[in-house]
């Protein structure tokens, strides 16, 4: 009997952990803008599941489970040389670096041999990406062990060249 309850605790307890993760990534980052002037920002997700509050950005909302994932849309102004993202500044901007947990995101500007949507690069997690239209959206997507993957939608891994 009594190892009967030991076992049931145990996978209680291992529910209760899996079941109840919490994660916290501040998503430090920092805008630069055509002047070279450099602002940094901070846009960032939590999750505390015992209290089913969701942090995005610096508002917090009640929720009842971990939302799958959250976009955050990158606008390219009418002549392609400037980049506007609502959660990060409330104008436009030239390029940024985010930082969200393991993650890494840039947008930087960069001449090819061949010429490529406002001459943008966004690179997430190693991988470079270019602009097919004048909007592309990143896609965080959660798991309750904090980001599952960021994706992004509106770009090629081509240079849209061929």
């Amino acid at each position: 009997m009594t190892r009967t309850l030991t076992t049931i605790a145990l996978m209680l307890s291992l529910c209760s952990f899996s079941c109840f993760a919490d994660f916290d990534f501040a998503g430090k980052g920092t805008l630069t803008y055509p002047t070279g002037l450099k602002k940094e920002f901070e846009f960032g997700f939590s999750w505390q599941a015992t209290t089913g509050q969701m942090r995005i950005g610096k508002k917090s909302y009640a929720m009842k489970e971990l939302p799958e994932s959250y976009s955050v849309a990158l606008a390219l102004s009418q002549d392609d040389k400037n980049v506007w993202v609502q959660e990060f500044a409330k104008g436009y901007f030239e390029q940024f670096e985010w930082a969200l947990g393991e993650h890494t995101i840039t947008l930087k500007k960069q001449v090819f041999s061949n010429p490529v949507k406002g001459d943008y690069v966004l690179n997430i997690d190693g991988t470079d990406y270019f602009f097919t239209g004048r909007a592309s959206s990143l896609n965080i997507e959660f798991d309750e062990a904090g980001i599952k993957q960021i994706t992004a939608d509106g770009v090629s891994k081509d240079m849209g060249n061929k």
